[in-house]
């Protein structure tokens, strides 16, 4: 049986690549994917500090992301593809960063706690499968160092997971 454990190091990198090695046994031998996305759900909200949802969102077609397996409070079911931050992160293709989700035009407000996100795509041959999302109550909460630290866990889920 997998137990998270707790990551006391102040280096974020460091931090990230515990959080790695706890993930890649987590979904060690599980190949389901909806399976995978609920443990990497769990570990993320429970490992890192002040979030107030960590999830998936995945492409259900070349226009619509759909909610799937996270922690938090309810969320948005459905996401058009160009809208909100993990709408605009499928368009482009790329990780987005937003400091202040009151500032970035057209954010969806599922939770009016919410004050700054991480989205990040997954990508697997070439194509978008879907996004982790992450929010925090805490303007400016992300940097560039967990940026990179949660490209690296969507990289590890969707190894495990396609």
């Amino acid at each position: 049986m997998f137990q998270a454990s707790k990551i006391t190091h102040a280096d974020k990198a460091t931090f990230y690549q515990e959080l790695q090695q706890q993930l890649q046994g987590l979904l060690h031998g599980e190949r389901d994917m909806i399976a995978n996305a609920a443990n990497t759900s769990a570990l993320m909200f429970e490992m890192l500090p002040d979030l107030n949802w960590a999830g998936f969102y995945f492409l259900k077609s070349d226009s619509e992301l759909v909610l799937g397996p996270f922690q938090g409070k309810a969320a948005c079911v459905r996401i058009a593809v160009g809208r909100g931050v993990c709408g605009t992160a499928v368009e482009k293709g790329t990780p987005i960063l937003v400091e202040d989700v009151h500032a970035f035009p057209g954010h969806i407000a599922c939770d009016a706690a919410s004050r700054s996100e991480l989205v990040v795509p997954l990508h697997h041959n070439g194509k978008i499968l879907g996004v982790i999302d992450l929010d925090s109550p805490t303007p400016a909460r992300f940097d560039a160092d967990d940026q990179a630290g949660i490209e690296a866990l969507a990289r590890i889920f969707v190894e495990a997971s396609y």
